[in-house]
């Protein structure tokens, strides 16, 4: 029987890990694995795939504050995960806190450890959803700041597959957005307006996300 290795998604030195899943997609689409393995290379899907997948939603609250420590209110759901047995969230310890579980649906058990998130018997369909505060604004000097995450992805065995991230930041009148990474093509839908932007895309392979503003004069 194959096992698929761990799941490693990045996101503010964030890392989720998985083992002992549940294999029945891999086992019973073996024609259809091998011809859309990616090996890394960064694809945008124009079109989403047909099969619900892991839906990574992020919300990055920017205050006032957070322009002088680099510290941001968080908000992360991770919607249809893959079924597996254990499961870890893990933060970078130096910079999260107030690590909060906010709604978890069609999981056994889940639990805040220091910097992580255990999860035990996730099942179909499972979602969970967390909020906490990160050290994840990088305070560059001369009015420049840059919120940067990633890398996204969904790893198994010998390659990648389709996952859909969405990502939120709202930020104060102090500042502008300068540039994003990605912009916006087909497969990235991006808008920013009223002091928000909502990046939504579908892809394979391992995405990094950036966002850099100024300090408005």
């Amino acid at each position: 029987m194959h096992k698929l290795t761990p799941v490693l998604l990045l996101l503010f030195c964030t890392t989720v890990l998985a083992a002992e899943d549940d294999d029945s997609w891999w086992r019973d689409q073996p024609m259809e694995r091998a011809l859309a393995v990616n090996e890394g290379q960064l694809v945008f899907l124009e079109a989403p795939p047909t099969k619900a997948v892991h839906h990574h939603a992020n919300r990055v609250s920017i205050s006032q504050a957070s322009l002088l420590d680099g510290w941001a209110h968080l908000e992360q759901c991770h919607e249809n995960l893959d079924a597996v047995a254990e499961l870890q969230i893990v933060f970078n310890p130096e910079r999260v806190r107030k690590l909060v579980i906010r709604k978890v649906r069609n999981v056994g058990q889940a639990y805040v450890e220091g910097a992580s998130i255990q999860l035990r018997d996730v099942r179909p369909g499972a979602l969970l959803c967390l909020s906490a505060e990160t050290q994840s604004l990088q305070i560059l000097g001369d009015g420049l700041y840059e919120l940067r995450s990633g890398p996204f992805m969904r790893r198994f065995l010998d390659g990648y597959y389709p996952i859909h991230v969405t990502f939120e930041v709202d930020y104060p009148d102090d500042i502008d957005l300068l540039d994003t990474t990605p912009a916006a093509q087909p497969g990235v839908a991006l808008t920013a307006k009223h002091r928000h932007i909502l990046l939504d895309t579908w892809f394979e392979g391992r995405l990094t996300t950036r966002f850099l503003f100024t300090e408005r004069l």
